[in-house]
């Protein structure tokens, strides 16, 4: 039989015998309930009974105190027994509603208090008639009335009892109901005792196999994340290898562009300044023209020589936080005016760096401003954080701008490239410049509609 198969049966036999204890132990616990239901109403009905001849002792009490005193506030208790004994008559009776024989005996009781009662009020009458002196007719009430208190007595001691053997009889059914419940109880637990060690029995005999397939398939599973990871560095390496030959091939290629641009453009601009010499009025406007635009595409091959050609760094040791608090300065108008908040969260550990100081500031500075120009005036946060990995200095600046698609993600290192309305698509091309010239590594994360982060990671010593 496979291994489920047998689980299920074993639990199903376990279920079976458990649901029958349970229908005799829910029988048996409502008739623990019943009965101590009884063995309770049994001493209320005791309390009751004791309370009702205490009450009538007490009215019996205070009327001597005022046949002696003649005071009428012993009376009190007489006056308030019209309202106190009946409620609890009423109660003893709804106690005793299913016990004909103490029902009889109850109202054997209240006929007694009732005449006791009676007899009181006639005689309190013809005490006060009498202008409070006593009489034969008095006397003889009295004296029947003291025999009237000794029934009472007598009845209510032998209600007392016979609810006592009552509660006797109900609190042996208690004890064996309780009994029976324990039984059913313990016969419950060795059934489910029975059945988990018939499941666990069962359940280790034949998942040893797989417990060893298990451990082999985690062993493997933590190769294959092994593998992964590795893949994912090198493929880290390979995108940061890739990104510096193609700002290495930039960088040759702007070189030949200057070279060959260049020499033209000198030839036009001397020839531009030899025409103009001539006072010629027809066409000084379009030399004029042709000139300013040599000037420009000049200005452009300059501007493009000094974002990829190998910089002369001077190199000192300085704070890295120093220098981003400063950087931060340098932009303060630009957050003021979009009312950005900028939350600092730099490293202690941190000690001085040797980079251009200079240079390091217009690279942090691209990146800042390249992220209050990404996000919507009242809502943006620059995050700038400092910290040390692997024995190098790791800044990150993050915002929660527009973000970035992957498209884009690939090209923002490329000379030229920007979608900013204005601006020469030179300002990440610079920045990336200048931390490999630092031996550093730059790289950004974005998310549309999320924000970016930069990371610039720098050795603490680039001297060398």
């Amino acid at each position: 039989m496979p291994l489920r198969r047998k689980i299920r049966s074993g639990y199903i036999i376990a279920f079976l015998l458990l649901l029958i204890s349970y229908f005799f132990i829910f029988q048996y616990s409502w008739k623990v309930q019943r009965e101590y239901n009884w063995v309770s109403d049994g001493y209320k009905a005791e309390n009751k009974v004791s309370q009702l001849r205490n009450e009538i002792m007490e009215v019996e009490t205070g009327v001597r105190g005022y046949y002696i005193t003649k005071d009428e506030t012993f009376l009190n208790k007489f006056h308030e027994s019209q309202t106190s004994i009946p409620p609890i008559y009423n109660e003893l009776k709804k106690i005793e509603e299913k016990n004909p024989a103490q029902l009889d005996k109850l109202d054997s009781l209240k006929d007694l208090i009732d005449t006791r009662l009676e007899l009181m009020k006639r005689n309190i009458a013809a005490f006060q008639k009498a202008n409070l002196k006593s009489t034969p007719e008095i006397e003889a009430n009295r004296q029947r009335g003291q025999i009237l208190i000794d029934s009472i007595r007598l009845y209510s001691t032998l209600f007392i009892m016979a609810e006592e053997d009552l509660m006797t009889d109900k609190k042996a059914k208690l004890t064996g109901s309780f009994t029976s419940t324990q039984i059913i109880t313990i016969i419950s637990l060795l059934t489910a005792i029975l059945a988990i060690l018939y499941s666990l029995i069962t359940y280790n005999k034949e998942s040893r196999a797989r417990d060893r397939s298990t451990n082999e398939n985690i062993k493997y599973q933590k190769e294959l994340e092994n593998n992964i990871a590795e893949l994912k560095r090198m493929d880290a390496e390979l995108r940061e290898l890739r990104s510096s030959e193609k700002f290495t091939a930039t960088g040759r290629i702007a070189q030949t562009i200057a070279h060959e641009v260049r020499n033209p453009l000198t030839n036009i601009s001397l020839a531009t300044e030899q025409l103009q010499d001539m006072n010629n009025p027809e066409s000084s406007m379009l030399l004029e023209m042709i000139s300013r635009n040599s000037l420009r595409i000049n200005q452009l091959v300059a501007d493009l020589l000094n974002a990829t050609k190998a910089m002369q760094l001077d190199i000192k040791e300085v704070s890295i936080n120093k220098i981003l608090d400063e950087t931060l300065e340098m932009a303060a108008d630009r957050i003021e005016l979009k009312h950005i908040k900028v939350v600092k969260k730099y490293s202690e550990k941190i000690c001085g760096i040797a980079v251009d100081k200079e240079k390091i500031k217009i690279a942090f500075l691209n990146i800042i401003v390249n992220a209050i120009e990404a996000m919507e005036k009242d809502n943006g946060i620059i995050q700038v954080r400092t910290s040390v990995q692997r024995n190098k200095c790791v800044v990150e600046i993050e915002d929660n701008g527009e973000g970035m698609d992957d498209d884009t993600m690939q090209k923002i290192f490329e000379p030229y490239f920007t979608n900013k309305t204005k601006g020469n698509g030179l300002g990440l091309t610079n920045t990336q410049n200048i931390i490999l010239s630092h031996n550093g590594k730059i790289s950004a994360k974005s998310k549309k509609g999320v924000g970016t982060i930069f990371t610039v990671v720098l050795d603490f010593d680039n001297s060398k």
